[in-house]
């Protein structure tokens, strides 16, 4: 299937057919694809062969190798991976996107109470967070804040939530409430140790800056509905972003996962 969104090819295990066959999506991973070059492809391939391998998937480490393969050299591009169940079998699936424009900031809305099926893996849950994006983006804000049920903050529906204390980078606790963000952990390795794991509500919140993380946009400091926004803090957002950005690299296709 082609169009303007792209390009969808199913893998049989040896090349690419036209994905011309409908079905429910299990897992999802995408990244962002820069002229050739992307950040932590290896932890991307790992996570999604680790959550296909939750649905008894095939192997993931051929089509990930090919997939490698066919990303394009130029321009920027926002490919998904996806395990498909078709009915008849459980399928891997590349969608090959445009990348949309990246953006500097993010108006938070408080969705409240989480209630994904399956958070830690990503893919499960894609309407109902696309629902509450678009419930965000009806109430004049970019993306959907998750608590938890005692009211801690989780992340967005699309992103890595943090914030700084000081010059400690901290985020919601890892577990299997929460998604394992690719870019909170490569900027955990710029700050030369992991995310601090901290529990906190929106109003522990309120005079920290507080940053979205994603594939997609990097590093986008929130400007409402969480923490606090100062101009100066956009300056430091920008020299972080420029690190992420440093570590993008072409994509190696021999993969083992």
């Amino acid at each position: 299937m082609t169009g303007d969104n792209g390009i969808r090819l199913w893998w049989d295990g040896g090349g690419w057919s036209p994905s011309d066959v409908t079905g429910a999506v299990q897992v999802v991973d995408s990244w962002l694809v820069d002229e050739g070059r992307v950040r932590g492809f290896d932890r991307h391939a790992r996570r999604f062969g680790a959550a296909c391998s939750r649905f008894s998937g095939p192997g993931t480490g051929g089509f990930l190798s090919a997939v490698a393969e066919t990303l394009p050299a130029r321009g920027r591009w926002f490919p998904r991976v996806e395990l498909v169940e078709t009915g008849s079998r459980t399928r891997l699936r590349l969608w090959l996107r445009p990348a949309p424009p990246r953006t500097r900031t993010v108006r938070l809305w408080n969705s409240g109470p989480d209630r994904r099926t399956l958070p830690a893996v990503k893919g499960v849950d894609l309407d109902h967070l696309a629902a509450l994006r678009a419930a965000a983006v009806e109430a004049g804000a970019d993306e959907a804040l998750l608590l938890s049920p005692e009211g801690h903050v989780l992340e967005g529906c699309t992103t890595s939530v943090l914030w700084w204390r000081g010059d400690a980078l901290c985020g919601p606790p890892p577990g299997p409430g929460l998604l394992s963000g690719v870019t909170r952990a490569l900027l955990g390795d710029l700050a030369g140790r992991p995310v601090v794991a901290e529990s906190a509500t929106p109003a522990d919140l309120a005079d920290v800056p507080v940053w979205t993380v994603n594939a997609l946009h990097g590093v986008r400091p929130v400007t409402e509905g969480l923490g606090r926004f100062l101009e100066e803090d956009m300056a430091k957002a920008e020299h972080w972003q420029a690190r992420l950005e440093s570590l993008a690299a072409p994509v190696v296709p021999a993969l083992n996962t």
